[in-house]
Formats: C-alpha cells, sequence, structure tokens
C-alpha cells in the first residue's frame, strides 16, 4: 500500500526577504511616530502670561465723557468706525453763522437740552452779547455722503482708493440750504437738528453713488434710497438712549464705567412745533443765496482718528 506523502510549502528567499522588510517598515514608522510625539508635548507648554503694561487696555464706553451719547455699535479689536463726507467751513464772521447762533438760540428756547455742534456755550450768549472767537476762526459742518461704517484693518486702503476715485470722478459744485428739518439717527438714540440741502441734491447724490461698489463689497449698508443730504447742527438724547444703554448692561458684566450719578435728560422727540417755528422765523434768511449757498469742492474720510482729503475736479 502506498503512503501518501504531504509536500510541505517553504518560504522562498524572496517572500523572506518582503516579511523582512515589512517589519522593519512597521519598525521604523512605530519609532518615528514615537519620536513626533515627544517633541509635539513639550510644544504644548503653557507659556508665561505677559506682564499687565504689555496687555492693551480695551477701551470703556463711558457716556459720562460724551454727553450722554453711548457707542451704538459695540467696539470690536481691529475694526475702524468710517464715514465720508463734504466738509462746509463756516467763517464766525459770515451771515450764515450768526444764523446758526439765532436758530440754536430759538431751538434752545423749546428744548432747553439741545447740544449745538462745533459751537460752545459762551457763542450762545444771547447775540446782543456775544463778543465770539476771533474773526478769523472758523466752523465746520458736515454733510454725510454714508452711513457709518465698519472696517477691517485689511480694508481700509481699498475704501480710501474708492473715495479717491469718487473725488476725481467729480466737478466741484455750488449747492445751498433749503429749509430746517429734524432726523433722527437709525438705533433711535438721538435726534438732529439740521440744514437741509436743496440745490445740489442730485450732485451730493451722485457723490454717494460712487461708493456703492465698494459698500456692497465689503458687506456695509448702502446709503439711504432717498437721502436727505444735510449739515447737522445740534443734537438731544431720546428716550431709546437709556433703553440701550439698560440694555447693554447684563448681571454678568462687570466691564461697565463707575457711575457718575449724573442722569442725562432726554426726550421722547423734538416738540411739533419746534420745526414750524424754526421755519416760520428763519427759512427766509436760510434760502438767501449770500446766507445759505456754498462750494462743495473737497470729499474726506474719517477712519478712526485719521481723516483723508480729496478735492473734487475743477
Amino acid at each position: 500500500m502506498k503512503r501518501t506523502i504531504g509536500l510541505v510549502d517553504y518560504a522562498s528567499s524572496d517572500e523572506s526577504d518582503t516579511d523582512s522588510n515589512a517589519a522593519k517598515e512597521v519598525h521604523d514608522t512605530r519609532k518615528a511616530e514615537s519620536q513626533a510625539t515627544q517633541p509635539a508635548s513639550k510644544k504644548l507648554k503653557k507659556l508665561p502670561p505677559l506682564p499687565g503694561y504689555l496687555v492693551p487696555e480695551a477701551p470703556v464706553d463711558n457716556p459720562a465723557l460724551h454727553q450722554g451719547r453711548r457707542r451704538t455699535t459695540p467696539h470690536v479689536e481691529g475694526q475702524f468706525a468710517a464715514y465720508v463726507y463734504v466738509p462746509l467751513t463756516v467763517e464766525r464772521r459770515s451771515k450764515l453763522y450768526r444764523l446758526l447762533l439765532q436758530i440754536l438760540e430759538a431751538g434752545r428756547g423749546l428744548v432747553p437740552i439741545l447740544h449745538p455742534i462745533g459751537i460752545s456755550q459762551p457763542e450762545l450768549a444771547p447775540i446782543s452779547q456775544v463778543t465770539g472767537p476771533p474773526e478769523d476762526a472758523t466752523l465746520e459742518l458736515h454733510i454725510s455722503l454714508t452711513r457709518p461704517v465698519y472696517l477691517r484693518a485689511h480694508q481700509r486702503a481699498d475704501f480710501k482708493r474708492a473715495v479717491h476715485n469718487a473725488a476725481k470722478a467729480k466737478r466741484r459744485f455750488s449747492a445751498s440750504f433749503a429749509t430746517i428739518s429734524d432726523l433722527t439717527n437709525d438705533e433711535r438714540t438721538r435726534t438732529f437738528l439740521t440744514l437741509e440741502v436743496g440745490a445740489g441734491h442730485d450732485d451730493f447724490k451722485e457723490l454717494s453713488e460712487h461708493l456703492t461698489p465698494i459698500l456692497k463689497s465689503i458687506r456695509q449698508k448702502e446709503f439711504y434710497q432717498d437721502p436727505r443730504f444735510h449739515a447737522s447742527i445740534a443734537w438731544a438724547l431720546l428716550d431709546g438712549a437709556k433703553a440701550e444703554e439698560q440694555k447693554s448692561r447684563s448681571p454678568e458684566r462687570n466691564q461697565d464705567p463707575p457711575s457718575t450719578n449724573e442722569e442725562f435728560p432726554t426726550i421722547p422727540g423734538f416738540p411739533p412745533v419746534l420745526i414750524p417755528q424754526l421755519r416760520a422765523e428763519f427759512a427766509r434768511q436760510l434760502v438767501d443765496s449770500a446766507v445759505g449757498r456754498f462750494e462743495a469742492d473737497e470729499v474726506h474720510v474719517r477712519i478712526g482718528k485719521e481723516i483723508s482729503r480729496w478735492r473734487l475736479q475743477d
């Protein structure tokens, strides 16, 4: 009877080399991973805190320093508030300046908490008592072309370039004030007494529309669809300002400025008789070309504390 002999399958020399190489690769990989893990754990070691004098202080929003005004947009590190405007320089010996004093004096008779813009308390004494500052002093009013805009650091150069291009594309023009109006900010925290532009409105709108593409590209609000170009001459806090202040204070926050125990008076709005009375008294003088007419020849942009200026084309 024949015996069946099973064949034994021996590994070839090639297979032996392959297994040996694979084992070596696994060993080398684990060794490399182990070596890579060691330095990583060292990198995660906590660094000591910076000394206090090297840590920048966050701005504190203290209404007591700003006549009750409060930021409507919280401060963000690396973000810059900006707006674009046409400046109007008013000489203090001019007829327009004298008219402004009269309007403000009458306005404060009805709204005692009215805060003038750019005019100091001594200048608001009764007209007969005003000795006034030197005759060569000036007051600058602003006619806005944008809402407040908030820029990141890397967006500032492009924004200034867009304003410069808008100035280059527009010729200087004449404009004039047509009436006295009241306007309220978007947050309804302040109401403004303003001189509203009549002649030149379309030129201001053209300038403002030149800035629409850059505003869209940085996702900021465009100017108003039906803009009312104006120069603000005074303001008052609205009752909504107190609501905003209460909303901004929460039990979890300990960063609110210390109380000054000073109340800033507010109003629900201007009294209904204010604007009609001011128009009846002063509108005729305002529309006089020797008083309310002016030249728009520059565009300014303020970004943070920096102001850049460009002249319109001659």
